[in-house]
């Protein structure tokens, strides 16, 4: 596993245990804010999977090569090549499919503008190909994802489902993405780091709002 010492002797990588700290208060804060999956209803626990789903199944392979073209680092770019092969070849898009088919939870027109604004807004945050924030939004996405697993099976199994490839695979190949793009981060930094005043968390912030509508949308959606 990457250690924070590992990823510092990147030269220029000064900030990224900074960095590190703060995306991983982040996640740890929004998985606290979940909704206990004990005490939402069936329409509930249908529509966070179907919101997620939504939001998955067709973006982030689109926000991934986004910061493959964004990246100027050679390792940088290496480690997301090698996260978007995987994506492809293993078609994570039709496990997820698959996973919410048998949640009973596939999208709707309601899901899908409940999530419409702030999936526009992350969208066109990515379309900046502004390498440094897209690759912090990243492993911030990662991250969240890997601990997010568990709370989306169990919602699942409480669907009646027993399919849970997406979920298993997901809870162990992101351990290793996170720290993938931590690494892409540092030698992005050494090689372009970012201008004064530039929101490393532009991204960040932005995708946790997107996060938050899908867990729980506006009750005026």
């Amino acid at each position: 596993m990457t250690t924070v010492s590992a990823i510092t002797e990147i030269p220029g990588a000064a900030l990224v245990p900074t960095i590190q700290r703060d995306v991983e208060q982040a996640i740890d804060n929004l998985m606290a804010g979940l909704p206990s999956v004990e005490k939402v209803s069936s329409d509930q626990r249908r529509g966070i999977i179907a919101r997620y789903s939504s939001v998955l199944e067709g973006n982030f392979i689109y926000w991934m090569t986004g910061a493959y073209l964004a990246a100027s680092a050679e390792e940088a770019r290496s480690n997301i090549l090698e996260n978007l092969h995987e994506e492809v070849r293993d078609s994570h898009p039709r496990m997820l499919r698959t996973f919410t088919v048998a949640a009973h939870a596939l999208p709707t027109d309601h899901d899908a503008i409940a999530v419409h604004e702030d999936l526009k807004n992350v969208r066109l945050f990515v379309g900046h190909l502004s390498s440094v924030p897209i690759l912090v939004m990243m492993a911030f996405f990662e991250g969240f994802i890997q601990k997010f697993m568990a709370y989306l099976a169990d919602l699942a199994a409480k669907q009646g489902s027993t399919e849970f490839e997406y979920t298993d695979v997901h809870g162990v190949c992101d351990i290793a993405h996170t720290e993938g793009l931590f690494r892409s981060l540092a030698a992005e930094i050494a090689l372009n780091p970012p201008a004064p005043g530039t929101d490393l968390f532009e991204g960040m912030n932005l995708l946790r709002t997107l996060i938050q509508t899908m867990v729980e949308p506006s009750p005026a959606v």
